[in-house]
């Protein structure tokens, strides 16, 4: 008897802001539909040596964005992956299409308070750098809000249990790609 070559599996892609679940979903998630869980801004901080931090320090926000550019077009496989998208990743022209091209997007969701509860106080975070966090929140969230809701399907993450998302997302995908 000959055993059938393993099936690959569509490439799921979270989008959205930070703080609204994307890493630890995800990695929830990879584990119970099998796919393999990647990281953008740590596929970029490994392949450049450097933190988030010091790429938007010392080259700019314009220059991360190349580099995130360029991990969606040859930075991971095209099949067999959950990807956990920086928050800015698909909002520069062509970059949302490109993911829905290589995979199901969906967008986890949350309230700018809900984001600055989740956010301040990781230092991580470049772009909340700020006097006012959450202006800064509802800004960037504003500027982004219909590159966000244009994904295949947009998940609130407000009053949900990191399991509840989970249990959400993998339901959307199974029906998707069964």
């Amino acid at each position: 008897m000959t055993e059938q070559p393993k099936q690959k599996k569509q490439n799921l892609y979270l989008i959205g802001m930070m703080g609204t679940g994307k890493s630890v979903v995800g990695q929830i998630v990879s584990e119970k539909l099998g796919l393999s869980f990647l990281d953008s801004d740590h596929e970029i901080e490994e392949q450049t040596g450097l933190s988030i931090n010091e790429i938007f320090t010392e080259f700019g926000e314009e220059k991360f964005r190349e580099l995130e550019h360029s991990f969606v077009v040859e930075g991971h496989e095209s099949e067999g992956n959950l990807i956990s998208c920086g928050g800015g990743l698909c909002i520069a022209q062509g970059m949302l299409e490109q993911l829905k091209e290589k995979g199901l997007v969906i967008c986890l969701w949350a309230s700018p308070e809900t984001i600055l509860s989740r956010t301040q106080a990781d230092s991580n975070r470049p772009l909340l750098k700020v006097d006012s966090p959450l202006a800064e929140i509802e800004r960037i969230l504003a500027q982004r809000e219909k590159r966000y809701l244009a994904a295949d399907k947009v998940l609130s993450t407000d009053n949900r249990s990191i399991e509840q998302v989970a249990k959400l997302v993998v339901e959307f995908y199974s029906a998707q790609t069964s």
